[in-house]
């Protein structure tokens, strides 16, 4: 598309969270802002189109755009709340309208807006942002990283090109993590590779929140099912802790849930065990995917995503959150509504 100067404007990223989309929207800017893709007749009557995004690390716009200071480039993402001094859970307004008056501003060469990512834009956000995207600036390129393209607004996902990224293979995530975690245990690794879905971020984001401990602890409170040891799901909802770390163990610990109703639904539905992590966990499928029917497993699963959703936004008791979400599974509780 850049060597045909026919470049569409607007670019979806998709993918699942932490697999490499930013990156790859980082090594795309970097490669145009340096002129590492020669686009147009250059490229299709000159010098051939590189084989690769590799760029060389000594040119000043490698270092402005790793800085953050490149003149053609801005980035919409989350920022820290003047109020709360945390992340915002939305990107706001007046960030993107920023971007947009960025965009309509002269300079030369190609102007690129990343918005890190689309699904965090409030509605206000999304609609003012599609209105750039109905009538773009010349040499405007905006690349726009999206976790679930699903949820987005028809209109601002029929107005870009869509670029599907893959997983990585659990040999490729376990591997990276060799390499980036060399003091975690190969055993521990292993079950972080496979819990992560081919994303190394979520991966890096399982071993912050002891994600393999979370897991087979986890694994031990749902083996009681029907009924569920109070004291063992007590003490699992108190592994949140204080502190800063204490938002990620509970979105490790929400997530975690829910893939495991995941599969139970999955194993109702057809009958195959799914993947599993730890010995025993196929039969333990087995034995408990029949106590409930595939229609209460799903519901359990969209009520446990629309606790962690609730307690995240509004800032619920976190803990309490757990407590209710696990005891929920049980045959005998009532989903809240």
């Amino acid at each position: 598309a850049w060597a045909t100067e026919r470049v569409h404007h607007a670019w979806l990223i998709n993918g699942p969270r932490g697999i490499g989309k930013a990156t790859l929207a980082y090594h795309l800017t970097k490669a145009i802002l340096s002129d590492g893709i020669a686009g147009g007749e250059d490229s299709l009557f000159g010098d051939p189109m590189p084989a690769s995004l590799s760029v060389d690390p000594a040119s000043p716009d490698i270092a402005k755009v790793k800085a953050g200071s490149h003149p053609n480039l801005f980035v919409v993402e989350r920022g820290i709340s003047p109020t709360t001094k945390k992340l915002e859970t939305r990107i706001p307004v007046d960030r993107v309208r920023k971007a947009v008056d960025f965009l309509h501003r002269t300079a030369d060469g190609w102007k690129i807006v990343i918005v890190d990512s689309l699904d965090e834009m409030n509605r206000n956000a999304a609609n003012a942002f599609l209105k750039v995207l109905e009538e773009p600036p010349k040499n405007t390129l905006m690349l726009l990283i999206s976790h679930a393209p699903g949820r987005l607004l028809p209109t601002i996902r029929s107005r870009c090109r869509r670029l599907d990224v893959e997983t990585l293979p659990g040999d490729d995530v376990a591997t990276l993590l060799a390499e980036k975690l060399p003091d975690v245990d190969e055993v521990e690794r292993t079950v972080l590779a496979a819990l992560s879905g081919g994303s190394v971020g979520k991966a890096m984001d399982l071993a912050d929140a002891g994600g393999a401990e979370l897991y087979q602890e986890l694994v031990s409170v749902l083996a009681t099912l029907p009924a569920l040891n109070p004291l063992a799901v007590h003490n699992l909802a108190d592994r949140i802790g204080q502190g800063a770390e204490a938002e990620l163990r509970f979105q490790t610990i929400m997530e975690l849930s829910a893939g495991w109703i995941t599969r139970l639904a999955r194993y109702a539905a057809t009958g195959v065990s799914p993947e599993t992590y730890l010995r025993g966990e196929d039969e333990l499928i087995a034995r408990l995917a029949p106590i409930h029917s595939l229609e209460r497993w799903i519901g359990l699963w969209e009520n446990t995503r629309r606790l962690e959703a609730s307690s995240l936004a509004v800032n619920l008791d976190k803990r309490q959150t757990v407590l209710t979400a696990l005891l929920s599974l049980s045959p005998n509780a009532r989903v809240a509504s």
